[in-house]
């Protein structure tokens, strides 16, 4: 067993140190052994979730859309005027995908 360690710390000296080292865990708060318990679970996650502009936008394909979206939820009164601007000022700096990475078709459902 020793030697395999040795030879996966040999092959890949940065990933053995970032398992060995422990900074980077993650806890388990619960496990189910029923997959249908489990999904019904997680479906839940977003019950009542109101998408906000961020989210749509992260649905854009590129800045024209996204300039659309922001133009109509100003104009419904769903984000202030310079709320709008600020991020109208960062899709013209910093491009769509600076607010996320793309949301694809079903992404609440996966």
């Amino acid at each position: 067993m020793e030697t395999a360690k040795k030879q996966f710390r040999k092959m890949f000296p940065h990933l053995a140190k970032e398992l060995e080292g422990g900074e980077n865990r993650i806890a388990i708060t619960s496990v189910r052994s029923d997959a249908e318990t489990g999904e019904k679970a997680s479906s839940k996650k977003f019950v009542g979730y109101m998408p906000d502009v961020i989210d749509f936008i992260r649905r854009c394909d590129n800045e024209e859309q996204a300039e659309e979206i922001i133009s109509y939820m100003e104009r419904r009164g769903e984000i202030s005027r310079e709320y709008a601007a600020r991020i109208t000022k960062q899709l013209k700096e910093k491009g769509v995908r600076s607010f996320g990475s793309k949301k694809e078709e079903d992404y609440y459902f996966k």
